[in-house]
């Protein structure tokens, strides 16, 4: 009962078998030696082996309240502004380790169980169970160090607004039966990053057909409950090599469909039960929103400074910094950068209490960065394009550098600032940001991180107080 090393997550991991389908053929074996899962593996164990690091330690834990064990910072509760600047620290040591690209690293659900579990009793309205199943929970996930993925998303059968299932032709998962044993859940759900090489998967209907009942619930179940399974799509971890894909081979979270074959939930494992409106609540009422945006927020910020990094060593290595429109598309990516860090500590300057005690961040730069950086994203890669030009289609393998030809590319190959194999290694990594499998789902994977752009936008217009400031006008002006 304390905080994971790496050799204790993978090992819980292979030992629970967990159903997963990839190329039409279900995963055998230690799921953490499969190609398409021991890059990402192998970097989430990192992750938690600095957990262990003395000197990361007292950074990446704290001493539960409890047991007295050290425990994962990602499950803290802020109470002050220290333990937000705690937490924001914690975050971005690792995603510094990941270079940004994890969006599904144990911290993003960490923080939303925490958060959640803060204002359980949003939950009494169901009856007094519910809370308690909520918050015992998460005091059990934070003492195991558990990692979760999680999944709210409907197929994309019918997205009109008027759409309804019918009962017999079930594509949406929704209850369709509760026993003494529990819920009784069937159908699908998608996008389940990092599906079937986590402890837990957390399933919630925020946002999905919320007018009807059978599909208004919450819990966690065991990656290797039965009947659940997890259909990956295709690998974009197609090289094991770091030197010709340095990302997509250690950073590919896989996405997968979760398909519910009649799973029985455990009554002590539900959250929310047939009830629309504690839903809703859930998210909307409690903290959850800045809590996890600030989390979002604090990764994003790296992720744009190592994009930052890598443009600027593009201008180093090949020499075209006395270029103005050079200079001005790194300006762009600096300001972005400085304007997202300073949303980020405008959200801390301006935290305060709610009504459970938590330390919860301003809401309103947060929202913005959120909305923001689908925007910002995608303009960072196609810099990188017009930046590196033709240099990141020619881009030989490692393979090429050590075979017979290898004197050809040293010498033609050369850089003005760097020799070959550097420029190499630096062009595929500018590749595999911004024209691999692997990073255009980066890009794709950032337009709608959060949720759908359009539906952000909407929230923070009605959510964004304007009044006193158009009272100030009226006044002012008599208006």
């Amino acid at each position: 009962m304390a905080a994971s090393n790496g050799k204790e997550y993978i090992d819980r991991i292979n030992r629970l078998k967990t159903k997963v389908w990839i190329n039409g053929t279900q995963v055998k074996g230690n799921i953490s030696e499969h190609p398409a899962f021991s890059g990402v593996m192998k970097s989430q164990a990192a992750l938690y082996e600095m957990q262990y690091d003395p000197k990361l330690k007292e950074l990446m834990t704290y001493k539960s309240e409890t047991t007295g064990e050290r425990i994962g910072t990602s499950f803290l509760r802020p109470t002050s502004i220290e333990d937000l600047e705690k937490r924001r620290k914690m975050i971005q040591t690792w995603a510094k380790a990941t270079a940004g690209m994890m969006g599904r690293s144990p911290d993003y659900k960490n923080t939303t169980l925490m958060a959640l579990a803060a204002a359980a009793d949003i939950l009494e309205e169901q009856g007094p169970q519910y809370p308690e199943n909520l918050r015992t929970f998460y005091r059990y996930a934070k003492e195991e160090d558990l990692s979760f993925t999680h999944t709210f998303i409907a197929p994309q059968v019918n997205r009109s607004s008027l759409h309804y299932e019918s009962d017999d032709d079930i594509v949406a998962a929704r209850i369709v039966d509760k026993t003494s044993e529990g819920l009784v859940i069937k159908g699908a759900r998608l996008l389940a990053t990092q599906g079937g090489i986590t402890d837990e998967i957390i399933v919630s209907s925020s946002g999905l057909k919320m007018f009807e009942e059978p599909f208004a619930y919450a819990f966690s179940i065991p990656s290797n409950t039965e009947g659940l399974k997890f259909i990956c799509r295709e690998s974009f971890a197609y090289d094991a090599s770091n030197f010709n894909h340095p990302l997509g081979s250690r950073f590919e979270e896989m996405d997968s469909v979760v398909v519910f074959d009649n799973v029985i939930v455990p009554w002590e494992r539900v959250f929310v039960v047939e009830n629309i409106e504690a839903a809703n609540n859930l998210y909307s009422k409690s903290s959850y929103k800045p809590l996890v945006q600030h989390q979002i927020v604090s990764r994003q910020v790296v992720k744009a400074e190592f994009v930052l990094a890598v443009a600027q060593l593009i201008v180093n290595t090949i020499a075209i910094g006395e270029y103005p429109h050079v200079k001005e598309k790194i300006c762009e990516i600096i300001i972005a950068v400085e304007n997202h860090k300073a949303l980020l500590m405008a959200s801390e300057m301006g935290a305060k209490l709610d009504k459970w005690g938590t330390m919860a961040p301003d809401v309103n730069p947060l929202s913005v960065a959120v909305l923001q950086f689908p925007k910002l994203y995608p303009r960072f890669t196609e810099i990188l394009q017009l930046l590196g030009a033709s240099g990141l289609v020619t881009i030989p393998t490692e393979a090429d550098l050590h075979s017979p030809i290898k004197g050809d590319l040293h010498q033609y190959l050369q850089a003005a600032n760097e020799n070959a194999e550097s420029r190499i290694k630096l062009f595929r990594l500018a590749w595999d940001i911004s024209m691999s499998a692997f990073g255009s789902r980066q890009t794709l994977y950032e337009r709608f991180f959060f949720g759908d752009p359009n539906r952000l936008t909407q929230a923070l217009y009605h959510e964004y107080n304007r009044h006193t400031l158009t009272e100030e006008v009226k006044k002012q002006f008599g208006i």
